[in-house]
């Protein structure tokens, strides 16, 4: 079975697609076998790994809603061990029509067991907010991967995500843990960037990633060209972070930690 992994934040604007693509484009890199699910209605994650939302037939919103294969919608992408099971406006609908659904927290986690022990990784992108898709993101999941940008309400809201952890942990799914917590945008001339870092290690140490991502022109020009960083640039210091980010995790899994906690608690 593939390590499933939710990239989750209630707060939109942290990096969590940035984070999806470029996390999974390193890992593939390195001869990991990677599915990214797209979970989010906007599809960025769809189309910042090439792939044109306007060609499509069928997304995860047709094996979420219609049970149809997932096999037979994920695509592949530009970098050889890196697929996608790609995402439209459609799943705009889908927590209305998920409603009458039983069991409607666990139907990522029943159409992606058929295929995930055919990956190394399944890297959930989550919606910028807490509604029935992050839901059944994380109950999916193993471990979540948490960025927090570097701004001043970086702390806010972070006790909120972990109870809304600890309440799925509770009530659908024991053995989720905190991968950890992914500094993004860090931008190291300003003090304030700084303090976020130092305020984060204070509160959350044993949660914090050694990986800081920082904020790169870069790396924010890479989606409006369907690429991941390292196929984009390689050599900017945004494809730098996410490779070292890669790093670290295949590292943790050699180590046998899985994640940076057992618990969700802070």
């Amino acid at each position: 079975m593939g390590r499933i992994i939710a990239i989750t934040n209630q707060k939109g604007g942290v990096g969590k697609t940035t984070t999806a693509i470029n996390l999974a484009a390193a890992l593939a890199m390195a001869d990991m076998r990677v599915l990214v699910v797209d979970t989010d209605a906007q599809a960025n994650c769809t189309s910042g790994l090439g792939i044109d939302r306007s060609t499509l037939r069928k997304s995860i919103y047709h094996a979420m809603i219609f049970n149809d294969p997932v096999r037979e919608i994920m695509l592949s992408t530009e970098l050889e061990n890196l697929s996608i099971l790609p995402a439209d406006k459609n799943l705009t609908g889908a927590a209305i029509e998920m409603i009458e659904m039983p069991e409607r927290e666990f139907v990522l986690k029943r159409i992606l067991t058929p295929v995930a022990p055919d990956f190394d990784y399944v890297l959930i992108d989550s919606p910028p907010s807490l509604n029935i898709l992050t839901l059944n993101g994380l109950v999916a999941a193993q471990s979540v991967l948490i960025p927090i940008q570097c701004e001043y309400f970086a702390l806010e809201g972070i006790s909120d995500l972990f109870e809304t952890l600890r309440r799925v942990q509770y009530s659908f799914n024991r053995g989720l843990s905190v991968l950890g917590i992914l500094l993004t945008m860090y931008d190291e001339r300003t003090n304030l960037s700084a303090q976020v870092r130092q305020d984060l290690k204070n509160y959350f140490a044993d949660k914090m990633l050694a990986t800081v991502i920082p904020r790169n022109v870069r790396l924010a020009e890479a989606p409006s060209f369907g690429k991941p960083i390292i196929l984009y640039d390689i050599r900017s210091r945004g494809a730098e972070a996410y490779i070292n980010l890669a790093k670290e995790l295949l590292n943790h899994a050699k180590e046998g930690l899985g994640s940076r906690s057992g618990s969700p608690d802070p």
